[in-house]
């Protein structure tokens, strides 16, 4: 089993953008979150990780635990790409526990010619842990080491769950008609599986993608949901504006048959930094999903200081009437050090008279039901202009993010329900803002860069009655 080789790895050469709260890489480069899991008492959480570089590279697994998704120990680099069954990167993956052992299957990437990223093969491979911490890679990988006859060369991000005894794994793929889709394989034992088939499938490459990638499944309130990252959808005038989606199906999984029958896709953030998502169930039942707080070709300008990738809070998952609401985790209350804000007040025009708005938890709550106004708008800003706003209109319901550094990419956009209420709660970091409007319904996440020092201002076009309360956050 391969190695790191401390010889070349990189170090952080500035911490101006360096984040306070967020789980990020140590150095060299981060993406996709994998093998999200909580074991023995603690989660474990893993990412996509160059040791070697600030730029995309040889994908290793990084690992982080926490007992309590607030405090997180970096635990050595779990997977080394190089081996036979994965001599070009180890890819997305996840874990899961069984009889007091971890268990990792990733993706495994071979490249057919040494100078020809375009044509690979993709395994799927398994990787187990006595301790949690040290890693062993099994000796008869892969344990899936060919796609469906129906199948293009991509075949990859397994996703593991229990049901009725039985393990599931779900993959993304594409079919050779082109279009993207997810496929289920059984198992009793980890090991051996057995091809069940698709149970889902774009139905065109403009409108659902050519490639899906990072899939996930499971039950929320009694009914099924697929979770996964699409590739290839074309923007509309206000949707899926990214490079590439995140978004989910709900509906309900015969297994028997392997069928899924399920509504309309729907995206589940719309921020311009947001991809490859992962979730776990707590010890509680609740079900907790992490992102990449990132997006594939966007600028980065950590990349210049050796780092690059974020990940975003943990997040609570919810669903009523087929939408899924996503609010941050109850946990995070411990991030909380001060009450620095904490008043009801008539807002037309205010700049917030925080000590740190860099790092803050923020809470608006605004009164509509007698509002003579339209427009309501949050701001964060230097001297030298606006770094990122969030703006609300009342009669229309419509949420419009607005990045001026992204030019003309700058803006994205949502909707809520109208209500005589609107609830912001906004975790601001070093280099990033997340946006949960109206309890989770509609959330934005974000990336900014700056060093100056931002300010907080609030803004609506009649005086609107709210109250506001901000924490500072260690």
């Amino acid at each position: 089993m391969k190695t790191v080789d401390e010889s070349k790895t990189i170090s952080v050469t500035n911490d101006r953008y360096r984040l306070k709260y967020h789980v990020m890489t140590p150095f060299g480069w981060m993406n996709d979150p994998n093998g999200f899991s909580y074991s023995n008492g603690y989660y474990h959480l893993f990412y996509q990780y160059n040791p070697y570089s600030a730029e995309w590279g040889p994908m290793h697994w990084g690992h982080y635990r926490s007992r309590d998704l607030v405090h997180w120990e970096q635990l050595p680099i779990a997977l080394v790409p190089g081996d036979p069954e994965d001599a070009n990167g180890c890819y997305s993956g996840c874990s899961i526990a069984k009889d007091g052992r971890l268990y990792l299957m990733y993706t495994g990437h071979n490249l057919l010619k040494p100078d020809d990223p375009d044509h690979y093969r993709e395994v799927q491979n398994i990787a187990y842990s006595d301790d949690g911490v040290h890693f062993t890679k099994y000796e008869d990988n892969p344990v899936i080491a060919t796609p469906p006859e129906d199948n293009t060369q991509d075949f990859r991000d397994p996703k593991i769950w229990q049901h009725d005894g039985h393990y599931y794994v779900i993959l993304g793929s594409r079919g050779k008609d082109g279009l993207g889709r997810v496929l289920v394989y059984r198992s009793d034992d980890l090991l051996h599986w057995e091809y069940r088939g698709p149970i889902a499938k774009s139905d065109g490459e403009k409108t659902q993608g050519h490639m899906w990638e990072c899939p996930d499944f499971f039950e929320l309130n009694g009914k099924d949901v697929l979770l996964f990252s699409p590739q290839g959808i074309e923007a509309t005038e206000k949707q899926y504006l990214n490079l590439h989606q995140t978004g989910y199906f709900v509906g309900d999984m015969d297994y028997e048959a392997n069928r899924f029958t399920h509504g309309d896709f729907s995206e589940i953030d719309h921020g311009h930094d947001f991809y490859a998502t992962q979730t776990t169930q707590s010890p509680d039942g609740r079900r907790i999903l992490i992102g990449w707080m990132d997006m594939w070709e966007s600028a980065m300008p950590e990349q210049e200081d050796g780092w690059a990738g974020a990940l975003t809070i943990p997040r609570e998952l919810t669903l009523r009437d087929g939408h899924v609401y996503m609010n941050p985790a109850r946990e995070l209350k411990e991030l909380r050090q001060a009450t620095v804000l904490d008043e009801s007040t008539e807002v037309r025009l205010e700049r917030l008279n925080l000590p740190d708005p860099q790092h803050v938890e923020l809470l608006v709550e605004g009164e509509l039901a007698n509002w003579q106004g339209h427009r309501f708008e949050v701001m964060l800003a230097t001297e030298s202009g606006l770094l990122i706003s969030l703006s609300y209109d009342k009669d229309s319901g419509e949420l419009v993010l607005d990045r001026p550094d992204k030019g003309d990419d700058a803006k994205r956009f949502g909707t809520v329900k109208r209500s005589d209420t609107l609830k912001l709660q906004i975790f601001i970091d070093t280099s990033s803002v997340e946006f949960f409007v109206n309890d989770g319904e509609t959330v934005f996440t974000e990336r900014y860069f700056t060093e100056q020092k931002p300010t907080i201002e609030l803004k609506a076009d009649a005086e609107l009655p709210m109250h506001l309360t901000a924490y500072t956050l260690g």
